[in-house]
């Protein structure tokens, strides 16, 4: 089995002009599947002036196989349309392929690095384990071959190459890959997002296994469109779900964030920003890190300060090394200081970023790292690698004239690697190497797996059946199995299960020390941080702030300042409102039976209030009205033992009996006020108060123009009162205004009755039960009505203020309606200012305060003298007052 591919950097580099141009003369790409159009470039003309190179810019047109399915995923890779007569055609990303081709032949992109490096000898080892298993695979042994990934040509190249079959140098385009049989059963890598999608795009049309190890971006779980890509470092979307945790946690919710002009970094900031929006997290700034710009450059030293504008105490870097690095150069450039930067796990571990000088005074640096495994074997093997032997290997490279191969036995025993700068490698790998090695060392592992699975090796050995790609992808999905007490499996979109390490970078003088305090985990999403471990830039320790805008106070929504929701003013939630913390920007009303006083989180249930029988006040108020009752019967025994008496006469005779009936009946109605208000109850109390208080009144007015009448009209109007007399004047009075009241506490009762009511405006936190009292034009003319017979009987009264003392029921008169017109100016003033639970007891205290003072002011004099003053009860008292009353007219 053939396992593409590791990353092996260099050899290009280092040779004279001669070696590139035998390199040059003897590369041809291994594909007769892209055909080039004509181009006049300086590329083109470049590359021409190597005669080996001129057929693929000169080609007769000719017929060729077209991918019709697969337009869109060629389109991808710079293929843009499928013509039977000129073949297919490239596009300007394909030139610049070859740009890149040609950069690196004339020794224009970096050699060899050591974190390259160690991935290969990672995946070398792990192959080599494997096939010293006895239980994983027994008789079979894996081979692999290693490609140079360092451009996009190159890239492209190694993707063709292993598809491949075994003896041929193209790749043969057939209606059905079912029974295709390239040189690789599966690929590792490429290491970065960009190469993957190029590689998964077109491995997934042969459905061939392709499990890569770096390559992050979410793109690739899109299984409708890589079908055969796996991968086993987390997608980005885990790592942008894990930076939204970070953001909540140390609750910074005003950031910037910039990343690389690459694949991996405009998709990453636009998924990134997409989550923080959704989370309330503000987005100050957002930019992409221009490409091909060094620290002196105007774009980016813009870039820089325009970050530092925003006020912004944190920033998102989601950028490749390299992009990185240049970013914290113009970082130091601009003595930008006291930041919190925060990382990915792309550069967060690279010496690259890290030994840029200054950038100990940039602030903290905090971010993700992949979680790995530091397994002893692959230290071991870091120990044992023969780096030495490749300076040898160096001439026979050239001298070779092959692509990536070399007849191995030719050289010492224990080199099996092609490198001609490994001896200038450390041989101690950095943390991020040691991060993805375990990425890599899982990877194979899991190919291992499914293959043992396909073949059948559980029985203790392999069946020696033909493999296809496709095959092996199917079993590949389905392996879950322990590796160094970690679960290795995928997702239905070909992602594995594992989390994140939270890494922050500790200055320890001369360099970087990177410290784990947190993790990130999966299922459910968890960041769990470790706080002790953690060491700010700041000279309390304590966590830098980054927010737009401070918290509001318990029960303030927010109001929007600006185009970020972040900044923002607060204003307290009126009464009735409440905050809810889904939505701080809006104050919602709470339900009707419930309420809120202002700066309030949450809505209580209103208790519903009437005046029940049980109150204390409640029981104040029945002890009065009960005692006024047993006072007007009192009173009608009293005047009944004594009707003939001058006092009973003089008082009204007989129609004190009807005054003291419609005062009891009207106090009976106030028994209606207390408890639970039920239809009949609301129904008669009204009508009957105002009818037996009319009734009251109408007799009062009838006695005082009768004393009026008799002692100052008499005389000068004896028709008038012989009329009054003769027809029954009193008895037509009292039934006429009697009937205008009952005629219009009737029409109120049909048109606009009183029913139980729950008024829910008056108390903010309480629902007042009670018999409804809507203002109506009604309402106004019964009051009113018993307002004018209260006039009528001043008016009547105040003219019989200077009559003789015994016939002082003028002067009663007068002070009941005072006290009439003090308790209903009381109630109207306390019911403009007073809106209350007790507002139904005010207006029960007002009427029995009118009714007792009716009773108090008319008849308890009268009641007195009769008890206790019987001296002034006699016919010759009130003859000898007349008397005088008449002499003092007299002489006046």
């Amino acid at each position: 089995m053939a396992v593409g591919h590791g990353e092996l950097r260099g050899g290009a580099a280092a040779a004279g002009a001669d070696a590139r141009r035998k390199l040059m003369e003897r590369f041809a790409p291994v594909c007769s599947v892209v055909l080039l159009e004509r181009l006049d470039t300086p590329v083109t003309r470049f590359i021409l002036s190597y005669p080996d190179f001129s057929h693929l810019f000169r080609a007769k047109k000719q017929r060729v196989p077209c991918f019709i399915p697969e337009d869109a995923a060629l389109a991808s890779v710079g293929i843009l349309k499928c013509d039977p007569e000129s073949g297919l055609l490239v596009s300007e990303s394909t030139i610049l392929a070859i740009e890149e081709l040609v950069q690196a032949c004339r020794g224009e992109v970096d050699t060899l690095s050591s974190h390259d490096h160690h991935l290969f000898q990672t995946m070398r080892f792990t192959i080599e384990e494997i096939n010293n298993s006895s239980s994983l695979l027994p008789n079979i042994t894996l081979g692999y071959e290693i490609y140079d990934v360092c451009s996009e040509s190159a890239n492209m190249y190694a993707t063709l190459g292993v598809l491949t079959q075994s003896m041929r140098r193209h790749v043969e385009m057939i209606s059905n890959f079912s029974h295709y049989q390239p040189r690789a059963l599966a690929v590792i890598g490429p290491h970065s997002s960009g190469f993957a999608l190029t590689t998964a795009t077109i491995l997934s049309i042969f459905l061939m296994p392709e499990i890569s190890y770096e390559a992050s971006t979410e793109m690739l779980s899109l299984k409708h469109i890589y079908p055969s890509f796996l991968r086993t470092i987390p997608s980005d979307r885990v790592q942008v779900e894990a930076m939204v945790l970070l953001m909540q946690d140390f609750r910074w919710n005003w950031v910037a964030m910039v990343g690389s002009d690459t694949d991996y970094g405009r998709k990453g900031i636009q998924t990134l920003y997409k989550a923080m929006t959704k989370h309330d997290i503000c987005v100050a700034y957002r930019g992409l890190i221009p490409a091909n710009k060094n620290a002196s450059s105007t774009e980016l030293k813009n870039m820089v300060r325009d970050i530092v504008g925003t006020k912004v105490n944190v920033t998102i870097i989601f950028s490749d090394r390299r992009s990185a690095r240049v970013f914290f150069e113009a970082v130091v450039q601009e003595n930008v200081t006291g930041k919190v930067w925060v990382g990915t796990e792309n550069w967060l571990l690279a010496p690259l970023v890290s030994d840029v000088p200054g950038i100990y005074q940039v602030g903290t640096v905090i971010g993700m790292s992949v979680k790995h495994d530091q397994f002893a074997a692959m230290q071991i093997s870091e120990k044992t690698q023969p780096a030495a032997c490749a300076s040898d290997l160096e001439a026979k490279w050239w001298d070779t004239g092959s692509n990536n191969h070399l007849n191995i036995s030719d050289t010492s025993p224990s080199c099996n690697q092609l490198c001609t700068q490994c001896h200038l490698l450390p041989h101690t790998p950095d943390a991020r190497a040691m991060k993805s090695s375990y990425n890599v060392y899982s990877a194979v592992y899991a190919v291992a797996h499914g293959l043992h699975s396909l073949l059948g090796c559980n029985s203790g050995a392999c069946r020696k059946d033909k493999v296809y790609p496709w095959q092996l992808l199917q079993k590949i999905k389905q392996v879950n199995f322990s590796l160094h007490k970690n679960w290795v499996y995928f997702d239905v979109n070909g992602d594995p299960m594992t989390g994140y390490d939270l890494i922050m970078w500790k200055w320890t003088g001369p360099a970087w020390s990177f410290d784990t305090i947190g993790s990130f985990s999966r299922n459910p999403d968890r960041l769990s941080i470790d706080w002790d471990r953690i060491v700010w830039h700041t000279e309390d320790n304590q966590v830098p702030a980054s927010i737009c805008s401070k918290a509001c106070e318990r029960g303030e929504k927010r109001t929007q300042v600006g185009l970020h929701r972040c900044c923002f003013d607060c204003e307290a939630c009126p009464a009735g409102t409440f905050l809810n913390r889904s939505d701080l920007y809006t104050c919602q009303s709470c339900k009707k039976s419930q309420w809120a006083p202002v700066h309030s989180e949450t809505c209580f249930e209103r208790h519903i209030e009437f005046l029940s029988w049980a109150e204390p006040v409640s029981w104040a108020l029945l002890t009065a009205i009960t005692l006024l009752m047993l006072l007007l019967m009192s009173t009608a025994i009293i005047f009944a033992l004594n009707i003939t008496t001058p006092v009973v006469k003089s008082a009204g005779g007989k129609m004190c009996f009807l005054m003291l009936g419609a005062l009891a009946c009207a106090s009976s109605s106030l028994y209606w006020h207390f408890g639970k208000p039920t239809w009949l109850m609301c129904q008669l109390r009204l009508p009957v108060f105002s009818i037996s208080f009319s009734i009251c009144l109408s007799c009062m007015a009838v006695r005082s123009f009768q004393i009026a009448c008799i002692f100052k009209l008499a005389a000068k109007w004896p028709a008038l009162y012989e009329t009054w007399v003769k027809h029954h004047g009193p008895n037509l009075f009292i039934g006429a205004s009697t009937a205008v009241q009952v005629m219009l506490s009737l029409t109120l009762l049909v048109i606009n009755p009183s029913v139980p009511h729950k008024d829910y405006e008056r108390v903010a936190e309480l629902i007042l039960f009670e018999c409804s009292q809507e203002n109506s034009v009604l309402l106004m003319l019964a009051m009113f009505y018993n307002v004018l017979l209260s006039l009528f009987c001043f008016v009547f009264s105040y003219m019989g203020t200077d009559l003789p003392k015994n016939y002082s029921e003028a002067k009663c008169i007068t002070f009941s309606l005072l006290i009439y017109f003090t308790c209903s100016i009381s109630y109207f003033t306390t019911c403009s200012i007073y809106q209350g639970k007790y507002l139904v007891a005010i207006n029960l205290l007002s009427l029995l305060c009118t009714l007792a003072g009716v009773f108090g002011g008319y008849f308890l004099p009268k009641g007195y003298i009769i008890l206790f003053r019987a001296d002034l009860n006699t016919t010759e008292y009130f003859q000898m007052s007349i008397q005088s009353y008449t002499t003092r007219r007299s002489s006046a």
